[in-house]
């Protein structure tokens, strides 16, 4: 991986839909080149997909949770990942080092709602325990690395 590809992973960041020429004309190569090159990224995984960044209030997700998993001493991992990937309210999940083993990101319409999820993932077998910290306002998401290319 090379300056240009970075800088096509960063102008893809900042607009996915961008088209071929359009990044040729800011690398400064030909629009195969780049389709070739982005081509490349997208085999390698570099490049994993393409995404909508959406307003979620407007579609009736306005509640986003941090809830870290503590894991009970005799988890089955990946009964408890399973379990947890079945529940469509969890935009992600990460892998912790600390107390918590899981902290997820997930988003519900209502504080009642939330109540529900932490709920089901507390009666999840392996689940010792939650910790949950609501986000007041989201300030930005998904920001782009600067100086990646």
């Amino acid at each position: 991986m090379d300056s240009i590809d970075l800088r096509l992973i960063d102008l893809l960041r900042e607009n996915a839909r961008s088209s071929y020429a359009e990044l040729a004309r800011k690398v400064g190569l030909s629009a195969p080149a780049v389709h070739e090159r982005v081509g490349k990224l997208e085999t390698a995984g570099t490049i994993r997909g393409y995404r909508a960044d959406i307003d979620h209030e407007a579609i009736g997700l306005g509640v986003t949770a941090l809830i870290g998993i503590i894991e009970d001493s005799g988890a089955d991992t990946d009964d408890v990942l399973a379990a947890v990937r079945a529940m469509p309210e969890v935009e992600s999940c990460y892998f912790m080092a600390g107390v918590e083993s899981y902290q997820l990101i997930v988003r519900v319409g209502t504080i009642a709602e939330l109540e529900q999820l932490i709920v089901r993932i507390n009666r999840t077998p392996g689940v010792a325990s939650t910790r949950t910290a609501i986000a007041l306002s989201t300030k930005w998401e998904h920001r782009p690395q600067p100086g990646l290319g």
